[in-house]
Protein backbone atom coordinates (compact mmCIF):
# COMPACT_ATOMS: atom_id res chain seq x y z
CA UNK A 1 0.00 0.00 0.00
CA UNK A 2 2.91 2.46 0.98
CA UNK A 3 3.72 2.20 -2.61
CA UNK A 4 0.53 2.77 -4.24
CA UNK A 5 0.28 5.94 -2.30
CA UNK A 6 3.79 7.58 -2.99
CA UNK A 7 2.45 6.64 -6.27
CA UNK A 8 -0.73 8.94 -6.11
CA UNK A 9 1.51 11.49 -4.44
CA UNK A 10 3.94 11.89 -6.83
CA UNK A 11 0.91 12.00 -9.46
CA UNK A 12 -1.19 14.59 -7.83
CA UNK A 13 2.09 16.70 -6.59
CA UNK A 14 2.94 17.10 -10.30
CA UNK A 15 -0.94 17.48 -11.74
CA UNK A 16 -1.14 20.32 -9.17
CA UNK A 17 2.01 21.86 -10.21
CA UNK A 18 1.31 21.56 -14.18
CA UNK A 19 -1.79 22.87 -13.46
CA UNK A 20 -0.92 26.10 -11.56
CA UNK A 21 1.92 26.93 -14.14
CA UNK A 22 -0.60 26.70 -17.13
CA UNK A 23 -3.03 29.08 -15.17
CA UNK A 24 0.04 31.78 -14.68
CA UNK A 25 0.87 31.27 -17.97
CA UNK A 26 -3.12 31.79 -19.28
CA UNK A 27 -3.70 34.75 -16.38
CA UNK A 28 -0.65 36.48 -18.13
CA UNK A 29 -2.03 36.03 -21.49
CA UNK A 30 -5.37 37.17 -20.31
CA UNK A 31 -2.99 40.60 -18.59
CA UNK A 32 -0.98 41.05 -22.18
CA UNK A 33 -3.60 40.32 -24.38
CA UNK A 34 -6.18 43.19 -22.47
CA UNK A 35 -3.61 45.96 -21.75
CA UNK A 36 -0.87 45.69 -24.45
CA UNK A 37 -2.57 44.48 -27.35
CA UNK A 38 -5.75 46.09 -26.40
CA UNK A 39 -7.66 42.54 -27.55
CA UNK A 40 -8.64 40.48 -24.86
CA UNK A 41 -9.15 37.26 -25.37
CA UNK A 42 -12.28 35.27 -24.87
CA UNK A 43 -11.01 31.85 -23.96
CA UNK A 44 -8.49 33.06 -21.20
CA UNK A 45 -11.00 33.97 -17.97
CA UNK A 46 -12.78 30.83 -18.68
CA UNK A 47 -10.08 28.81 -18.44
CA UNK A 48 -8.43 30.43 -15.63
CA UNK A 49 -11.88 29.95 -14.24
CA UNK A 50 -11.68 26.06 -14.93
CA UNK A 51 -8.15 25.82 -13.81
CA UNK A 52 -8.92 27.42 -10.40
CA UNK A 53 -11.72 24.87 -9.90
CA UNK A 54 -9.45 21.99 -10.33
CA UNK A 55 -6.44 23.42 -8.60
CA UNK A 56 -8.49 23.99 -5.31
CA UNK A 57 -10.15 20.69 -5.43
CA UNK A 58 -6.66 18.13 -6.18
CA UNK A 59 -5.14 20.86 -3.51
CA UNK A 60 -7.82 19.97 -1.30
CA UNK A 61 -6.75 16.35 -1.65
CA UNK A 62 -3.18 17.47 -1.19
CA UNK A 63 -3.77 19.37 1.72
CA UNK A 64 -5.47 16.77 3.19
CA UNK A 65 -3.02 14.02 2.56
CA UNK A 66 -0.34 16.37 3.96
CA UNK A 67 -2.36 17.53 7.34
CA UNK A 68 -2.53 21.01 6.04
CA UNK A 69 -6.21 21.78 5.72
CA UNK A 70 -7.97 23.46 8.38
CA UNK A 71 -8.47 21.47 11.93
CA UNK A 72 -8.94 22.69 15.54
CA UNK A 73 -7.08 20.53 18.23
CA UNK A 74 -7.69 22.98 21.12
CA UNK A 75 -9.97 20.29 22.85
CA UNK A 76 -8.57 17.35 21.43
CA UNK A 77 -5.10 17.94 22.42
CA UNK A 78 -5.61 17.83 25.88
CA UNK A 79 -6.80 15.02 25.66
CA UNK A 80 -5.17 11.54 26.98
CA UNK A 81 -3.78 9.70 23.73
CA UNK A 82 -5.60 7.10 23.57
CA UNK A 83 -9.24 9.55 23.18
CA UNK A 84 -6.92 10.97 20.97
CA UNK A 85 -6.71 8.15 18.76
CA UNK A 86 -10.32 7.25 19.10
CA UNK A 87 -11.58 10.78 18.03
CA UNK A 88 -9.32 10.47 14.97
CA UNK A 89 -10.71 7.71 13.79
CA UNK A 90 -13.88 8.70 13.86
CA UNK A 91 -13.62 11.72 12.37
CA UNK A 92 -11.14 10.36 9.41
CA UNK A 93 -13.95 7.90 9.31
CA UNK A 94 -16.40 10.56 8.62
CA UNK A 95 -13.86 12.30 6.25
CA UNK A 96 -14.44 9.20 4.44
CA UNK A 97 -18.06 8.79 4.37
CA UNK A 98 -18.17 12.23 3.65
CA UNK A 99 -16.04 12.56 0.42
CA UNK A 100 -17.65 9.11 -0.63
CA UNK A 101 -21.14 10.50 -0.79
CA UNK A 102 -21.08 14.04 -1.28
CA UNK A 103 -17.73 13.92 -3.61
CA UNK A 104 -18.03 10.98 -5.58
CA UNK A 105 -21.32 10.11 -5.52
CA UNK A 106 -22.83 14.17 -5.68
CA UNK A 107 -20.35 14.62 -8.05
CA UNK A 108 -20.89 11.76 -10.77
CA UNK A 109 -24.54 12.54 -10.04
CA UNK A 110 -23.77 16.33 -11.16
CA UNK A 111 -21.11 14.84 -13.91
CA UNK A 112 -23.74 12.59 -15.43
CA UNK A 113 -26.45 15.18 -15.54
CA UNK A 114 -24.50 17.42 -17.43
CA UNK A 115 -23.52 14.54 -19.75
CA UNK A 116 -27.09 13.82 -20.23
CA UNK A 117 -28.67 17.63 -20.69
CA UNK A 118 -25.17 18.23 -22.83
CA UNK A 119 -24.35 21.35 -21.06
CA UNK A 120 -21.64 23.35 -23.01
CA UNK A 121 -19.52 25.71 -21.65
CA UNK A 122 -20.05 29.18 -23.62
CA UNK A 123 -16.21 30.02 -24.21
CA UNK A 124 -14.46 27.12 -24.44
CA UNK A 125 -16.82 24.96 -26.19
CA UNK A 126 -16.34 21.79 -24.41
CA UNK A 127 -19.10 20.03 -22.18
CA UNK A 128 -19.06 21.77 -18.21
CA UNK A 129 -19.04 17.66 -17.19
CA UNK A 130 -15.27 17.34 -18.01
CA UNK A 131 -14.55 20.15 -15.54
CA UNK A 132 -17.00 18.78 -13.02
CA UNK A 133 -15.45 15.35 -13.24
CA UNK A 134 -13.13 17.31 -10.43
CA UNK A 135 -15.52 16.78 -8.00
CA UNK A 136 -16.08 12.56 -7.92
CA UNK A 137 -12.00 12.78 -8.80
CA UNK A 138 -10.85 15.16 -5.97
CA UNK A 139 -13.49 12.82 -3.64
CA UNK A 140 -11.63 9.54 -4.41
CA UNK A 141 -8.74 10.80 -3.74
CA UNK A 142 -9.34 12.52 -0.50
CA UNK A 143 -11.63 8.81 0.49
CA UNK A 144 -8.45 6.63 -0.90
CA UNK A 145 -6.26 8.85 1.32
CA UNK A 146 -8.70 8.38 4.60
CA UNK A 147 -9.22 4.56 4.22
CA UNK A 148 -5.16 4.53 3.46
CA UNK A 149 -4.81 6.42 7.32
CA UNK A 150 -7.86 4.50 8.51
CA UNK A 151 -5.76 1.46 7.94
CA UNK A 152 -2.70 2.92 9.53
CA UNK A 153 -4.61 4.45 12.56
CA UNK A 154 -6.66 0.31 13.23
CA UNK A 155 -2.77 -0.94 13.17
CA UNK A 156 -2.12 2.40 15.33
CA UNK A 157 1.01 3.17 12.64
CA UNK A 158 1.70 6.62 11.02
CA UNK A 159 1.44 7.10 7.31
CA UNK A 160 4.10 7.26 5.14
CA UNK A 161 4.80 10.92 4.92
CA UNK A 162 3.50 12.73 1.90
CA UNK A 163 7.41 14.01 1.69
CA UNK A 164 8.90 10.74 1.17
CA UNK A 165 7.52 10.71 -2.69
CA UNK A 166 9.57 13.26 -3.46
Amino acid sequence: MTKLVLLVDWVLKRSLMLLMAIIVLVVCWQVLSRFVLSDPSSMTEEIARCLLLWIAMLGAAYAYRTGQHLGLDIVTSRMPALWQHRIAFVLTAAVVVFSSVVMVWGGGELVWLTFELNQMSAALGIRMAWIYLVLPLAGVLIAFYGLCQLRCLAAKIQLVPAEESE
